[in-house]
């Protein structure tokens, strides 16, 4: 199946940072920005979900996510995508095998932070994500311990490239992960609608 995707040439590595981006803000534009630099990526696909499986409160509506993304990015090579929406994939392994079934010329690096590593096992079908994709894994305030100590971390250890080859990540065969630090950006999306500056219901 053909989806609606951003612009990419065969043999490119294309950076996915999925999310509910409910609402996006300077901390998403900071790590792709990052990610771009560290990873040795020619773009960053944002891969905004319908909704996030474990979250018990639903999001914006997608389309006001959409738009609030497309207003705050300001690089040429960061671009959003509703490819889950489209494929109606609920999960991020099915999501990957949609789309590299469908770009099978690309190359992908899942990103996520560090939050989301210390809690990666809890995720569908999160050891299939491991063999699909290198992962790049960008320090958060408060999670550094955490995820370096994880259940996944612990598991895929001997996969692990130091950060001074992050740049390697990109070209690298799964499973491959590669924990960076990173000038940080205390900012998160839970914080932004507890203020009520996004407007909706406040979830975690």
């Amino acid at each position: 199946m053909r989806y609606a995707l951003p612009l990419s040439r065969p043999g490119q590595v294309i950076g996915l940072l999925g999310g509910s981006f409910d609402p996006p803000h300077a901390g998403h534009t900071h790590i792709s920005r990052e990610a771009l630099r560290r990873f040795g990526l020619d773009a960053v696909w944002w891969l905004v979900s319908p909704g996030n499986p474990l979250k018990a409160h639903g999001p914006a509506p997608l389309a006001r996510r959409l738009a609030a993304c497309r207003a705050l990015i300001d690089h040429p090579r960061i671009h959003v995508s509703d490819l889950e929406a489209q494929a109606g994939t609920r999960y991020t392994a099915q999501t990957l095998a949609r789309l590299q079934t469908a770009c099978p010329d690309r190359r992908f690096v899942w990103l996520m932070g560090a939050d989301n590593l210390a809690q990666l096992d809890r995720w569908q079908d999160w050891r299939e994500i491991v063999a699909r994709v290198p992962m790049g894994v960008l320090a958060r305030p408060g999670q550094r311990i955490s995820a370096r100590m994880s259940k996944a971390a612990r598991i895929f250890r001997a996969a692990r490239i130091p950060a001074r080859h992050s740049h390697l990540l990109g070209r690298a065969d799964p499973p491959t992960w590669c924990f960076v630090n990173v000038p940080m950006l205390a900012q998160s999306s839970s914080a932004i609608r507890a203020r009520g500056d996004w407007g909706g219901m406040p979830s975690g």
